[in-house]
């Protein structure tokens, strides 16, 4: 019985440490693999039929509640971020001429994203983050680095074309993985400096075309510091955005929507206090009435401006906010880099922008570079196991 026993187990196959691979005894691994069919090339078709399978796969997996939000979110990116700028630019092209006034427009809607936090404290029975004094002094700092970065966008849009500002905003995401390598610990490999170099170049080309998109009443030092507070202002964002990350690393160390929203909510009031104190400071509240008068339309016209600045400056930021949560990262980047020639296009046909072959250049290799840093991205995404 022992020596029969022996003999079946002698039979059985071999299973090596290669998946599927198996050996039988006296077989070598040289002849195995010459025996073994050679694997089809993978076509075209084969992608797409995967790729469709497993769009349906993760549809299925959510609600379609969750797929509504993510449209309306995605849609609030793409269309609120280029209305928040060009409405910037109607107001300096229409006779505005205050810098603080449009900072205090961009955090102005705070209590919009705190009427969205409350039901979920009261609905969801979320309880409230609670504030500690390192929590409490992040949310100052990052409310007066906001606050500070608003000014200087409004800077960039009085002195700087839409489209032109739209184009240098985007070297923000340059800023922001430098950062976030630096300070988060964030990876950083050879798509990401690819992006960061590629973008690079079409600030470089923009600022060697520097007179092909002047407005003829903006002087050639209020264009270079339109462009320079761009370029400083897409640092300051890329730094706000690698130290709200370090916030909810160290201090939060969860990312549910409504700690999201709590924080989103904390450092714009706390940048609407500190730009209202400018604005104060600044006797612009007390210039508007007469401001209003002079501009291009009536007082209703701006009125009108500076409210649908206020609305779609939130909806943007609300809309990020809420991708970032029921998606990833990759895909606000790829929204992120699809609103940037949106935004050119929209400047270019709304409020006759001009454009010329080197900016249609410098958007084309824009593009390129978000393509490059997505692409980067999706490769520290973690793979999925094979289904067996």
């Amino acid at each position: 019985m022992v020596d029969s026993r022996q003999d079946q187990e002698q039979q059985e196959p071999l299973l090596l440490p290669s998946p599927g691979l198996l050996i039988m005894p006296g077989e070598t691994m040289e002849e195995e693999e010459e025996s073994s069919p050679a694997k089809p090339a993978t076509t075209w078709r084969d992608r797409i039929s995967e790729f469709k399978a497993e769009f349906w796969l993760a549809y299925n997996a959510k609600a379609v509640s969750h797929w509504i939000l993510l449209f309306l979110s995605s849609l609030a990116m793409l269309v609120a971020f280029p209305a928040s700028s060009l409405l910037s630019r109607v107001y300096y092209s229409n006779g505005g001429t205050s810098k603080w006034v449009i900072s205090w427009v961009a955090v102005a809607g705070w209590p919009l994203s705190a009427l969205i936090l409350l039901p979920t404290y009261v609905i969801c029975k979320r309880s409230p983050t609670p504030l500690t004094f390192k929590l409490v002094a992040s949310y100052i700092v990052l409310g007066f680095l906001s606050g500070a970065d608003n000014l200087m966008y409004a800077y960039a849009y009085a002195y700087l074309p839409a489209s032109t500002s739209s184009l240098l905003a985007s070297s923000s995401l340059i800023f922001s993985t430098l950062c976030g390598y630096f300070i988060v610990n964030n990876k950083l490999n050879a798509s990401m400096i690819n992006s960061i170099v590629v973008i690079t170049a079409a600030m470089a080309i923009i600022a060697l075309d520097s007179d092909s998109d002047r407005y003829g009443n903006v002087s050639d030092k209020q264009y270079i510091m339109g462009f320079i507070w761009d370029i400083l202002a897409s640092a300051l964002h890329g730094l706000i955005f690698a130290l709200s990350e370090l916030v909810f690393v160290k201090l939060l160390g969860r990312r549910s929507f409504h700690v999201v929203l709590e924080q989103q909510v904390m450092v714009s009031f706390f940048g609407f206090l500190f730009t209202s104190i400018g604005v104060i400071a600044n006797h612009d509240f007390g210039k508007m009435s007469s401001e209003a008068v002079k501009f291009k339309g009536g007082e209703s016209a701006y009125i009108l401006v500076l409210v649908f600045g206020v609305i779609t400056f939130q909806a943007g930021i609300l809309g990020g906010t809420a991708v970032l949560f029921l998606s990833n990262t990759v895909l606000a980047g790829v929204l992120n880099a699809i609103r940037v020639p949106l935004t050119s296009i929209a400047a270019v046909i709304l409020l006759h922008d001009p454009m010329s072959g080197f900016k249609i250049l410098s958007l084309v290799i824009t593009f390129w570079g978000f393509c490059s840093y997505i692409y980067g991205s999706l490769s520290f995404s973690p793979k999925k196991e094979a289904i067996p």
